[in-house]
C-alpha cells in the first residue's frame, strides 16, 4: 500500500542569539518528517511538495533518499527553496521567519494512492492548497490524514484560517492536532480536558473516521465511533520535542495501515474495538517518544518501534 504525502518541505536556518552567524541548516517541515517517518517504519511512501535545484533542495534530497521516500516527479521546480529562519533566545524558544515557495508539480492529479497524507500550511496557504485539495479530489478512493499543524507566523487568523483547516478535516478519514493548535484555532479554554473532548466531537460530525489530540505530558485522547481512548506519553528522556507530533503521526498512521484500517476500505476503521485503537495510539506515543530521547526530529526504525 503507497502512502502519499503531500506538503512543506523545507529547509531550517537555526541560530542561536548567543551565537550570531553559526547557522546550522537541517531538512524539515511536517509533511517532510511524518513521510520520512512512514519510509523509516518500512512503508512504501512518496512525498509531493515544492523545492528548488539548488544547494537547500539538495539537503531536502538527501533527507528524503537516506529515508528510502520516493520523491513525486516535478517537486524540485521552484524557483527558491523554501526556508524559516528560526532565531533561538538564551531559554532555546525560537522566533520563526519564513521564505516560502509553496505549491505541487504539474501532473500531481495524475498520481495514485491508496493513502494520502496532507499537513501543516501545504494544506492552507496558496496556491499549494489548492493543488492539494485537487489531488484528493482525484483520489476518491484513498484514505487521507490530516495535522493541520498550525503555524500562526505563516497562517492567517483563526477566523480565517479555521474554516480552510475545518475543510480539510472534513475530507480526512483520520484527523491528529496537538491542543495547542487546538487552542490557537478555538481560543482559550478549547485545550482543556472538557473543551478538547467537545472539539473532537465537532470534528467526528464533520466527518472522519478516527481523531486524535495529544497533549504534550499528558497523552493522547482520541475518538472514534466505538468510542473514546486515553494513553500516557511513552519514556521519560527528553533532549528536545523537535518533530514529536510528525513521529507520533507517523506512527498512528503506520499502526492504522499495519491493522488494516486504511485504503480503499475504510469501513473496519469505524467498527475498530477499543483494544486495537487503543495498541496503534500506543504506538504511535512510543514512537514520539523515542524522537524526543534524540536531538532533531529522529525519525525512528521499525526495529526500534518494536523493540
Amino acid at each position: 500500500m503507497v502512502a502519499l504525502c503531500l506538503g512543506e518541505a523545507l529547509v531550517d536556518l537555526i541560530e542561536r542569539v548567543s551565537d550570531p552567524g553559526n547557522v546550522l541548516e537541517r531538512a524539515g517541515g511536517s509533511p517532510f518528517n511524518v513521510a520520512c517517518g512512514l519510509a523509516r517504519l518500512e512503508h512504501e511512501t512518496m512525498l509531493g511538495s515544492w523545492w528548488a535545484r539548488d544547494a537547500h533542495g539538495a539537503l531536502i534530497e538527501e533527507g528524503l533518499a537516506n529515508a528510502g521516500v520516493t520523491i513525486m516527479p516535478g517537486s524540485d521546480g521552484a524557483s527558491r527553496t523554501t526556508t524559516a529562519h528560526a532565531t533561538l533566545d538564551e531559554h532555546s524558544n525560537a522566533t520563526y521567519t519564513f521564505d516560502i515557495e509553496w505549491r505541487l508539480p504539474a501532473g500531481a492529479t495524475d498520481q495514485r494512492a491508496d493513502h494520502i497524507h496532507v499537513g501543516s500550511f501545504g494544506a492552507t496557504e496558496e496556491p499549494g492548497a489548492s493543488d492539494v485539495r485537487a489531488v484528493l479530489g482525484a483520489n476518491p478512493q484513498a484514505s487521507v490524514s490530516y495535522d493541520p499543524n498550525v503555524r500562526p507566523a505563516i497562517m492567517a487568523e483563526p477566523a480565517v484560517t479555521v474554516p480552510l483547516i475545518e475543510d480539510i478535516i472534513a475530507r480526512s478519514t483520520v484527523v491528529k492536532a496537538s491542543d495547542e493548535d487546538v487552542a490557537w484555532m478555538y481560543g482559550e479554554g478549547a485545550e482543556t480536558e472538557e473543551g478538547l473532548d467537545g472539539v473532537l466531537t465537532r470534528w467526528m460530525e464533520l466527518g472522519p473516521q478516527l481523531v486524535v489530540v495529544t497533549r504534550g505530558k499528558e497523552g493522547a485522547m482520541g475518538k472514534w465511533a466505538g468510542g473514546k481512548v486515553s494513553v500516557p506519553t511513552w519514556g521519560t528522556e527528553c533532549v528536545d520535542t523537535v518533530g514529536a507530533g510528525d513521529s507520533f503521526m507517523a506512527g498512528l498512521i503506520s499502526g492504522l495501515l499495519d491493522a488494516g484500517l486504511l485504503g480503499r476500505d475504510r469501513a473496519r476503521l469505524a467498527a475498530a474495538e477499543t483494544d486495537v485503537v487503543r495498541a496503534i495510539l500506543e504506538r504511535a506515543s512510543k514512537n514520539a517518544g523515542i524522537t524526543v530521547a534524540h536531538a532533531g526530529a529522529y525519525a525512528p526504525t521499525r526495529t526500534e518501534l518494536n523493540a
